[in-house]
C-alpha cells in the first residue's frame, strides 16, 4: 500500500488483490498529473459540480481522489471495481460516493466532465467513446492521461474522430494529458464492435465456428497462437462433468469442451465484462443444443465451491496493464486447485520463458507436460 499525495487530499491505495510484496502502485505520474490539471491555478480549476465520468480507471485512483464530486466510474475490470471499493473504505469514503459502471452498462445521459485513463487496447478505447460520445455536449471537458509510451498518433486521431478537435500537452515525468474539445455536428456512427470472425480449420470442434469478441479481448480480431495451439492438444471428458475456462476471453476453450462432451456443464469465469460477454455471445452461438453453462465476472474460481470442479483449462494472462507479471497466473492457479475436487486437472497453456511448471509443482506438487512447440507448452496438474 501507498500513499497518493494531491490537491484533493491523502490517500492511501493499493492495487486489487492486494500483497505485501507486490512491487506496483495503485497510480502512476500519469494519474498524478490529471488530478493536478484539474485544480491548476493558471488554467483556471475545472467545474466537477455537474456530472464526473471516469473511464479506464486502474485501481480506483482517479475515483477515490474524486469522490467528493461523486463520480462516475466506468470500467470493464473486475478487479478495478474491488479495488475501488476497498480503495474508498480504507480511505473513510462510503461506498456510494462513486457511481460504479461495468463496460456493458449504459453511460450516463449527460457527462460533464469526462476523464479517461488511456487503456492498453486501442479497441477498447474505440468503443468507450462511441458510447460515452452522445452523454457529451459543447460544454464538457474532456482531458485524457496516460503515460507517453501509451499515447499514440492513433489514441489522438480516435478522440479527433469520435469526439472532436484534440491536442496533447507537454510531457511531464513520462506522462502526458489530452485536451479534446467536443463538436456536436461530428457525425454520431456506431462502433464496429464486437467483432466476429470465423474460427480456422485446424481448431478440433470448434472449427468454422463463430468468435465474437467485443473490445479490449486479448487478440479480438483473430484466435490468438496460444489458445489455437491449446485446441489442439484439449482433453477429452465424458459423463456431467464440470468444466471451468479460467480466464475465458471469448470462451473458444469452453465451446471446445462442449462440443467434444455435450454432458459436461460449462463455467467460464473472467475478470473482464467484456470477456464474459464475449464468451457467453460465442457459446450461444456454437454451443450444441441443452448445452450448460454459466457465465461469471469474478476473480478466478474463488466464487465457485471448493472441491466441486473436474477439470479446469486456463490460457493466463501476463500482463497487468502495461507491466509484466506472473502475479495473475500464480492466483488463477491457486484458486483452480481449491475448485478442483480430488482428482480434477488444471490445464494450462504458456510461453515456454514463463516457467509456469515451477508454479504449478509448488501449488499442486506435480507438473507434467502435455505438448510444446518452440513457443508454447501445455501443461497438467493434478489436485492429488
Amino acid at each position: 500500500m501507498n500513499r497518493l499525495t494531491t490537491s484533493q487530499g491523502a490517500f492511501e491505495l493499493a492495487r486489487f488483490p492486494e500483497h505485501p510484496r507486490d512491487p506496483f502502485r495503485a497510480w502512476d505520474a500519469a494519474d498524478e498529473y490529471l488530478l493536478r490539471q484539474l485544480t491548476d491555478p493558471e488554467t483556471g480549476p475545472v467545474d466537477l459540480s455537474g456530472t464526473v465520468a471516469v473511464v479506464g480507471d486502474r485501481w480506483g485512483a482517479l475515483a477515490t481522489a474524486l469522490a467528493a464530486h461523486r463520480p462516475v466510474q466506468i470500467s470493464d475490470s473486475y478487479l478495478t471495481r474491488r479495488a475501488t471499493l476497498a480503495n474508498l473504505a480504507r480511505n473513510g469514503i462510503g461506498q456510494d460516493a462513486v457511481r460504479l459502471l461495468s463496460s456493458r452498462d449504459t453511460p450516463p445521459d449527460r457527462i460533464d466532465v469526462l476523464i479517461v485513463r488511456v487503456p492498453k487496447s486501442l479497441a477498447f478505447l474505440e468503443d468507450q467513446l462511441h458510447r460515452v460520445a452522445p452523454a457529451v455536449h459543447s460544454g464538457t471537458v474532456i482531458i485524457g492521461t496516460g503515460m507517453v509510451k501509451e499515447i499514440h498518433t492513433s489514441t489522438l486521431k480516435l478522440f479527433e474522430r469520435i469526439i472532436g478537435p484534440t491536442r496533447t500537452s507537454l510531457a511531464v515525468r513520462k506522462a502526458r494529458l489530452i485536451f479534446c474539445t467536443p463538436d456536436p455536428a461530428l457525425p454520431r456512427t456506431p462502433s464496429p464492435w464486437p467483432y466476429r470472425y470465423e474460427l480456422p480449420a485446424d481448431v478440433g470442434p470448434v472449427a468454422g465456428l463463430t468468435a465474437v469478441n467485443h473490445a479490449g479481448i486479448f487478440c479480438a480480431e483473430r484466435l490468438d497462437i496460444g489458445t489455437r495451439f491449446f485446441l489442439k492438444h484439449l482433453p477429452t471428458r465424458s459423463g456431467a462433468v464440470r468444466v471451468v475456462d479460467l480466464g475465458c476471453g471469448n470462451g473458444v476453450l469452453g465451446l471446445s469442451a462442449a462440443l467434444a462432451n455435450p454432458d459436461a456443464h460449462l463455467t467460464f469465469v473472467d475478470e473482464s465484462y467484456g470477456a464474459v460477454a464475449s464468451a457467453e455471445e460465442t457459446f450461444r452461438a456454437g454451443a450444441p443444443d441443452g448445452a450448460k453453462a454459466d457465465f461469471l465476472v469474478g476473480d478466478g474460481p474463488g466464487d465457485l465451491d471448493p472441491g466441486s470442479v473436474d477439470l479446469v483449462l486456463n490460457n493466463p494472462p501476463f500482463h497487468s496493464h502495461m507491466a509484466t507479471t506472473d502475479a495473475t497466473a500464480r492466483t488463477m492457479f491457486a484458486g483452480a486447485r481449491t475448485a478442483l475436487r480430488q482428482g480434477g486437472e488444471l490445464w494450462v497453456v504458456g510461453n515456454r520463458h514463463l516457467s509456469y511448471h515451477t508454479h504449478l509443482r509448488r501449488i499442486f506438487g506435480n507438473c507434467t507436460t502435455v505438448a510444446g512447440d518452440p513457443k508454447f507448452v501445455v501443461l497438467r496438474a493434478v489436485k492429488r
